[in-house]
């Protein structure tokens, strides 16, 4: 005689459906958790891999800081690789929040105050939270075929935005507004390198004032 065992066969409806909705609503929380745990993992790796490099700190450490086990990371992220990619995703947003923003009523996103920003000693100072080209331009060349792909497709995004400012700003054709942008994003992801590279504090600020000024005032 087949039997199927039902673990909630003498339950009345309303209990079913309490015992339904606890399942149900961990399963939720739990989802939850894990969606959360995933986005501060992110986050915590796009910071440090733009401080330190991408090969500076390795998963162990990052794990650690986001309080879990390297055990943990799998559940996450199919590899390392994976991991990067999501992380400089998450920094080239920078400028697209900033639009976002000014969209639902913060500050106004202009060519200048891009440049001012970009080209600022608060960004020469904590490249964790600025421009990941900036900070990591030599090893996003080394990376991935899927990480390359993803920054090409962000860099040509951000490129768009300035040369839409400058094309709105100057009221310049489209071949001259995008000749102006790719050459000014060059210009910042070069000269925040360099002013990061250089020991000298005067020469550092020297060269974020002349290449900001120069971008501005292309005339002058």
């Amino acid at each position: 005689m087949d039997y199927n065992y039902n673990p909630f066969s003498d339950f009345d409806s309303r209990s079913r459906a309490l015992v339904t909705n606890f399942f149900w609503g961990a399963m939720r929380h739990s989802k939850a958790e894990k969606a959360k745990t995933h986005q501060r993992i992110v986050a915590i790796a796009s910071k440090r891999f733009r401080e330190k490099g991408l090969a500076g700190i390795g998963i162990a450490d990052l794990m650690k800081e986001a309080g879990l086990t390297v055990g943990g990371f799998y559940k996450h992220f199919d590899s390392r690789d994976a991991l990067v990619a999501e992380a400089v995703d998450r920094a080239l947003e920078l400028w697209k929040r900033q639009v976002d923003a000014a969209a639902s009523g913060g500050p106004p996103v202009t060519y200048e105050s891009l440049v001012d920003e970009y080209l600022s000693e608060a960004h020469r100072n904590h490249p964790g939270t600025g421009c990941p080209i900036g900070a990591l331009a030599g090893d996003l060349a080394r990376g991935d075929k899927r990480t390359r792909a993803l920054v090409s497709r962000k860099i040509r995004d951000n490129i768009e935005l300035l040369a839409t400012l400058i094309r709105n700003a100057n009221e310049t054709d489209s071949d001259s507004a995008r000749s102006q942008a790719l050459l000014t994003y060059c210009a910042l992801v070069g000269a925040i390198g360099m002013a990061r590279a250089v020991s000298d504090e005067e020469l550092s600020r020297e060269i974020l004032k002349t290449v900001a000024q120069r971008l501005k005032h292309p005339a002058s």
